[in-house]
């Protein structure tokens, strides 16, 4: 019976331990559907979660960020292993995945919850993505507008918004405007995994 119990015991320290080794980004780049089908590709990321973020009512429902009083914006909480894929590169694809130069606004998507934001959790991810901001800023021809400013509370989005674009491919905005996002995404990552 203590043999039993020293396994599992072990087993699930084990378990723990590897899940200490994760870490979350947490970003919005318009609408999270585009953004979840985006890093949901991406090796190195374990997860991606659509929710609300940076705003000041607690628990909101999709209904209420759409009302653009919240002050939520629509967000990604991406859980990585940073031994596969670093906070660097998830910020540097960011740039990639969206349009940082509009204004609460992602093509057709407006209001302050399609805002360009970066929430970061600890002071060297507050630097890493002002650098990376900075560094970006010579691939547009307009400023950079993302917000970039503590998380204090992520909220995951209700159930039918998580995995969109995967259950729902066929669905006009995943057709018209997802599919054509992911694809130059993917373009992008492999620009950058060469080296471009």
């Amino acid at each position: 019976m203590k043999f039993w119990f020293l396994a599992a015991a072990l087993a699930l320290s084990s378990v723990h331990a590897e899940d200490m080794n994760k870490k979350t980004a947490v970003i919005g780049g318009g609408c999270f559907w585009c953004t979840e089908a985006m890093y949901s590709e991406v090796p190195g990321v374990e997860s991606v979660i659509s929710g609300y973020a940076g705003g000041t009512v607690p628990n909101p429902t999709y209904e209420d960020v759409c009302t653009g009083q919240t002050g939520h914006a629509e967000v990604v909480q991406i859980t990585y292993d940073p031994a596969k894929i670093s906070y660097e590169k998830i910020i540097d694809l960011f740039w990639k995945a969206h349009d940082p130069t509009t204004l609460n606004r992602q093509g057709a998507d407006t209001g302050t919850q399609y805002r360009s934001i970066i929430l970061y959790q600890t002071p060297e991810e507050r630097e890493i993505a002002e650098k990376s901001k900075a560094a970006a800023q010579k691939d547009f021809k307009d400023p950079i507008v993302t917000e970039i400013k503590p998380l204090e509370a992520f909220y995951p989005a209700e159930k039918h918004h998580q995995d969109f674009y995967k259950n729902n491919p066929n669905y006009g905005y995943s057709e018209v405007v997802i599919a054509p996002k992911l694809e130059k995404f993917r373009k992008a990552e492999d620009k950058l995994k060469s080296g471009e």
